[in-house]
């Protein structure tokens, strides 16, 4: 490898992007491709980077497998970045064991890092979990090492561990600093201001409550009754009753929830639960059936009682009751989480995190547009969504997955 190849590199490496394109920017022999396409999915030209990387790849002999495998690597990174999720993992896994297999650690473990955070994306916790467990993170330098503690914290606040979380965040600011990379300090400063954002709702006898983490985390470990609308459950400890395929009971014990420990009005639970302006007998012979179905499912955590206007909830053992709801509530707040994120995301990556079908993301996004909450940048397959700017949208912490006690 010639000096200015060499000194284009250690620039991408410092964080000198600028300083890199000068040095290869009028050069078109294969290492040069490859660390202009770097240079330039730093820069968030990600259309352009990905057509020298494969022009790179193109170039190197079959017999230089690792520049291959870097160009890979970068080809998947870039991947992530811009959302694509159904770019193959089998070519980033190929790529990772060709990398370790001549002896670059360091790109294997960036190459092993990629895979934990596609997997955190899309909510597999249990396999990032288990990916991570075979790092050493003590050996790598410490801008590899602060992206995977930023990948660590991602872990630990999707399974609601905040003071782990933490630790992991101050590691990664400190690896950061180390690096002296402004652009990597950036993003461990984002990430350490999701914890001091708002999670969550508190619900109780009508009055809310903003949440942070910290606060959710105390909440779902407490011996409340909690009415959990982020996950569609309701839990007390350890025991969890998961009402996500069955929206009328999880509509009624919410309603009861809220109102506790007053009673409901059955022309309220009739209207929540059914959308019933004027009810009728049957109707009302329709909420007795649910009303019973819903106690067999509390059974040993809550007792329904009927009152004189409706019904009361009345938990086992005098237990406090409360609701835990996201910050904002929309119908399609699963997307709009994803989207918080800040990147630009397909529609069929939405399909493959949410594990949702792609003609449901459609209609949810055309319904975000046309209420001004989302923008679509491009046409055709190369068309992006972004979240349109706003104070107080949902968050990733909250979308449906394991919970702590999973």
């Amino acid at each position: 490898m010639d000096s200015m190849i060499t000194a284009a590199a250690q620039a991408l490496a410092a964080g000198d992007v600028l300083g890199a394109m000068k040095r290869v920017a009028l050069r078109d022999d294969a290492p040069a491709l490859a660390l202009r396409g770097i240079a330039l999915a730093q820069l968030g030209d990600f259309e352009r980077a990905k057509a020298l990387l494969k022009s790179a790849h193109r170039a190197f002999t079959s017999r230089e497998t690792l520049a291959r495998a870097r160009c890979t690597l970068a080809e998947a990174e870039i991947a992530l970045v811009s959302r694509d999720l159904g770019w193959p993992e089998r070519a980033l896994e190929m790529a990772r064991q060709t990398l370790k297999r001549h002896g670059d650690g360091l790109n294997a473990a960036h190459a092993r890092n990629l895979q934990i955070r596609r997997l955190l994306l899309v909510g597999r916790l249990d396999e990032a979990e288990t990916l991570l467990a075979m790092l050493d993170l003590s050996p790598l330098p410490p801008a590899t090492r602060a992206s995977l503690e930023l990948t660590v914290a991602g872990i630990a606040i999707r399974r609601l561990k905040t003071k782990p979380a933490r630790e992991a965040l101050a590691r990664a600011a400190k690896a950061a600093d180390d690096a002296g990379i402004p652009a990597l300090v950036a993003e461990v400063r984002n990430a350490a201001g999701v914890l001091d954002a708002p999670a969550g709702r508190e619900v109780v006898r009508g009055r809310e409550r903003a949440l942070h983490l910290e606060d959710v985390e105390a909440l779902l470990s407490s011996d409340a009754f909690i009415v959990d609308a982020c996950r569609f459950a309701v839990r007390r400890g350890s025991r969890i009753v998961r009402l996500a395929n069955r929206p009328v009971l999880f509509s009624l014990a919410r309603a009861l929830a809220e109102a506790a420990p007053d009673d409901v009005p059955r022309g309220l639970l009739l209207a929540r639960a059914f959308g019933a302006r004027h009810a009728d007998e049957s109707h009302r012979a329709r909420l007795r059936v649910e009303i019973g179905r819903l106690r067999a499912e509390l059974e040993g955590l809550a007792a329904i009682e009927a009152t004189k206007e409706g019904f009361v909830l009345v938990p086992a053992n005098g237990a406090a009751v409360a609701v835990l709801a996201p910050p904002i509530e929309d119908e399609n707040g699963a997307v709009l989480a994803l989207l918080a994120d800040g990147e630009s995301w397909s529609s069929s990556a939405l399909s493959i995190a949410l594990g949702i079908s792609a003609r449901t993301v459609q209609r949810a996004l055309e319904t975000l547009l046309a209420s001004g909450k989302v923008e679509s940048v491009g046409n055709g397959r190369a068309k992006r969504w972004i979240i349109t700017p706003a104070i107080g949208f949902p968050t990733t912490l909250l979308l449906p997955g394991p919970l702590p006690s999973d």
